[in-house]
């Protein structure tokens, strides 16, 4: 994707969580930059969160598993944009050129103005990079949206969007499942409270199918007596 953006001088958008998901974009970036797999187009990392981040990931690289290497590349990749001005001033550039910025979900900061920019040029790509909530301009672009509104208004979207699946940080059904096998003792209830109800409904199937635990999917803001006598 990357490549063929940089072929036709496009701007690649990538939203994405400031802590985390943004450091490791740019590991991933960096070493396919060193193997020749990407062309060396500019990186901008415009968020001051990720970039305090990613200043930590660099003086702490010995507390992690990623190389000394590995973390170099990471913090050389990109050019961090710190202020505001410096920000409007990448509206102005021309790709090719990849933006990282939060949020991850579009639901604010500095991305959407860069959508702004750049999302009504149908040569441009906006790589989605993690999970997308329900009602959130993320999830209203994954799935087909090509009018958001910001800044009060309606902008349209022509640009291309894809999305990097590999990127979740959650584990998935099977990863859960087997992480629970070795609970010692069994939990006499067990609870799940993160996920769009579809999923957190099937994962209560499973658990109760394979594992034979006690599970259900609480309803919003209900309250459960805990054993010690505490309510959650």
């Amino acid at each position: 994707l990357i490549r063929d953006a940089a072929a036709r001088g496009a701007v690649v958008i990538v939203p994405a969580f400031a802590i985390g998901r943004a450091q490791g974009l740019m590991l991933h970036l960096a070493r396919l930059r060193q193997r020749g797999e990407i062309p060396r187009v500019p990186v901008f990392l415009n968020s001051p969160m990720a970039i305090d981040a990613t200043e930590i990931y660099h003086r702490h690289h010995d507390e992690h598993h990623v190389s000394v290497e590995d973390c170099r590349g990471m913090y050389e990749l990109a050019t961090f944009v710190h202020t505001v001005e410096e920000s409007k001033e990448l509206n102005r550039r021309n790709g090719p050129m990849v933006i990282i910025s939060a949020s991850g979900m579009l639901s604010g900061g500095r991305v959407l103005h860069h959508l702004e920019a750049f999302g009504g040029d149908p040569r441009n790509l906006i790589l989605m990079s993690g999970y997308q909530a329900g009602g959130t301009r993320g999830a209203a672009l994954a799935a087909g949206a090509r009018r958001l509104r910001m800044f009060g208004r309606e902008v349209e979207i022509r640009a291309q969007v894809a999305a990097l699946d590999s990127f979740s940080g959650h584990a998935d059904a099977n990863e859960l499942l087997d992480w629970m096998r070795s609970a010692d003792p069994v939990p006499s209830s067990t609870y799940i409270t993160h996920g769009d109800p579809d999923a957190s409904d099937a994962l209560r199937r499973r658990i109760q199918n394979e594992l034979g635990w006690r599970c259900r999917v609480p309803e919003h803001l209900e309250r459960v007596a805990l054993p010690d006598g505490s309510a959650a």
